[in-house]
């Protein structure tokens, strides 16, 4: 095992280092992610529009009225989208409890169908893409400041007619392991607990 020398920058062993520390999270909690840094960070997730269903003139309206809405936003905030797997294992299961009932016909059309869905569950291409912006300051200025820069924020995609909410404490951590390892947070399970893994060094 590889130490570093007393004193130095990275005294700690890798095996020894926590994944908190490797990522910069001191803490989850709440609508908040604390970095080790002291900055304070906060995450509003943008719900998607298909704008292939919308005609020109409505295209142009949603433009306008979203442009009005983000016109009087003077804070900065980031803008991340990221793929996440989409767990079809439930349509598949209809698709099988259909058969016993199906006429042959039917019945090999749903074969074919089950096929090639799992096809898709192997292959890892069935993706949506889910879009979020974040927002921080330090956490010397307190965390009503920024809770309130993203309810308002909210409100200004809603008032555009965009769904949009600021993400708790389980969200956040779901939206931290999609970025960090997106084939293992595809499915959405609001129960989860705090683990402090460790970094094994190879």
């Amino acid at each position: 095992m590889k130490t570093s020398k007393p004193g130095s920058k990275h005294s700690t062993n890798l095996s020894e280092q926590t994944a908190q520390q490797f990522v910069n999270v001191q803490d989850i909690r709440d609508h908040f992610l604390y970095t080790r840094d002291g900055w304070l960070l906060c995450y509003l997730r943008i719900s998607p529009i298909s704008l292939d269903l919308l005609s020109s003139s409505e295209k142009k309206l949603l433009i306008n009225k979203l442009t009005a809405e983000l016109s009087s936003i003077r804070f900065p905030f980031k803008f991340l989208a990221v793929s996440r797997p989409v767990d079809i294992s439930p349509l598949i299961s209809e698709l099988v409890t259909g058969i016993p009932t199906a006429d042959p016909k039917q019945k090999e059309l749903l074969r074919q169908e089950i096929a090639e869905m799992n096809n898709f569950a192997l292959s890892g291409e069935v993706v949506e893409r889910q879009f979020y912006l974040i927002l921080w300051q330090q956490q010397a200025n307190g965390e009503r400041d920024l809770l309130e820069k993203s309810k308002r924020l909210v409100q200004h995609f809603e008032d555009g007619q965009v769904q949009a909410h600021v993400l708790k404490q389980h969200e956040i951590v779901q939206l931290c392991n999609l970025v960090n390892n997106p084939s293992f947070i595809h499915l959405e399970d609001p129960d989860f607990s705090t683990r402090i893994p460790l970094l094994k060094e190879v």
